[in-house]
């Protein structure tokens, strides 16, 4: 046979195995109906291996014994996959209200006046006085007791990834994202004195904003120091010695709100140069026009397991929008994974999901939503 016939061949089987698919999917329907009325759980591990093994034993071929297992587990885990969403669409609900920007009044950020996170707090909130905190735990910490209403924290930076500070907080705080805001974000060299970069005995910012301007600080072999927020590195320069000419990588807003001299702008290692900052609250609050999820999980450390996390996604319809790990920090290698994806949690196949994520994984929690670019 020439290519064309083979191809043919390929395309007649293909519409066989469709058919058969669709006729397993059907049977499967009746499974789930079957378990719903008698309160079954979908997931039976002694069935699956059975069928996995079974096929294996029917490959005559000892080189796709792997791959007979891959396609049948797949065809499994979308069998569970439509047979959650038919049984738990109706389980425990995600009650909640809608955010009150507006009557807001204690609104918090890290950092001094002039940091970034204010500007993304006038993005959300406008022209309102807000109360700075020394930290980003201190922002959670105000949130979660209620001293707060809203707080806003930096979370991902298109040139140096994620704030990881604030990732470590979702998970350690019972908070939850209502919205975020974006920022241009504009690094200036600045120090007390019109001095040279040359001159400058050492430079201090948040770790994000030196990873953000490595190249700059390279080529004008800067020494570094860390500081818990740009703003109030900058702060901290302000009412130095102007001896120790030290000096800050802030905004052009703050250098001028400070009076400090700018030595070089526009520092960043990209032009384009934004951070994604979000707004969390106490309790679940979802924007009308919100359309992403954010949530974190863990998952076992078995083969394809993370694989076979993302087909629920696709199956669903859901985009991942993005995908972020850290680690748990108990002495284990083990990691939790974020994800946003698109999505509400009032939809029904939204619902289903995340309850099929509650039952099943090791650890889920779901942390909010905001309105995705």
């Amino acid at each position: 046979m020439d290519l064309k016939e083979l191809r043919d061949q390929i395309d007649i089987i293909d519409s066989d195995i469709l058919s058969l698919f669709m006729k397993r999917m059907e049977l499967c329907r009746g499974v789930a109906e079957y378990k719903k009325q008698n309160n079954l759980p979908v997931f039976q591990g002694g069935r699956e291996q059975q069928v996995i093994d079974r096929i294996k034993s029917l490959t005559n071929d000892p080189e796709l014994e792997n791959g007979t297992a891959a396609l049948f587990t797949n065809i499994m885990d979308i069998s569970k996959i439509l047979q959650n969403r038919q049984i738990l669409t109706d389980n425990a609900d995600y009650s909640f209200s809608l955010p009150d920007f507006a009557g807001a009044r204690r609104i918090g950020c890290q950092g001094t006046s002039g940091a970034n996170s204010e500007a993304a707090a006038r993005q959300i909130f406008g022209d309102r006085d807000f109360i700075f905190y020394r930290s980003f735990e201190d922002v959670f910490k105000a949130v979660q007791s209620g001293e707060l209403d809203y707080g806003v924290l930096p979370v991902h930076n298109s040139t140096a990834g994620s704030v990881n500070s604030t990732y470590d907080l979702m998970a350690k705080y019972s908070v939850y994202t209502v919205t975020e805001a974006v920022v241009e974000i504009n690094h200036c060299l600045a120090c007390r004195d019109e001095i040279s970069a040359a001159e400058v005995s050492m430079v201090y910012s948040h770790p994000q904003a030196l990873a953000q301007c490595s190249e700059f600080i390279s080529e004008n072999h800067l020494h570094t120091g860390e500081y818990e927020n740009t703003a109030t590195a900058a702060a901290m320069v302000a009412e130095s010695d102007p001896a120790q000419k030290k000096a800050a990588i802030c905004s052009v807003d703050c250098a001028e709100k400070l009076g400090l001299h700018i030595i070089a702008r526009d520092i960043s290692d990209c032009a384009l140069n934004r951070t994604r900052f979000v707004c969390i609250s106490r309790d679940m609050q979802v924007l009308p026009d919100a359309d992403a999820v954010s949530v974190m999980l863990k998952i076992q450390h078995t083969e394809g397991s993370l694989y076979r996390l993302l087909t629920k996604f696709y199956v669903n319809g859901m985009n991942l929008i993005r995908i972020a790990n850290r680690p748990v920090k108990d002495g284990s290698f083990d990691v939790v994974f974020y994800l946003d994806f698109s999505g509400r949690p009032d939809d029904p196949n939204v619902k289903a999901l995340m309850n099929d994520l509650a039952k099943n994984l090791e650890y889920f929690r779901f942390l909010g939503t905001f309105k995705a670019e």
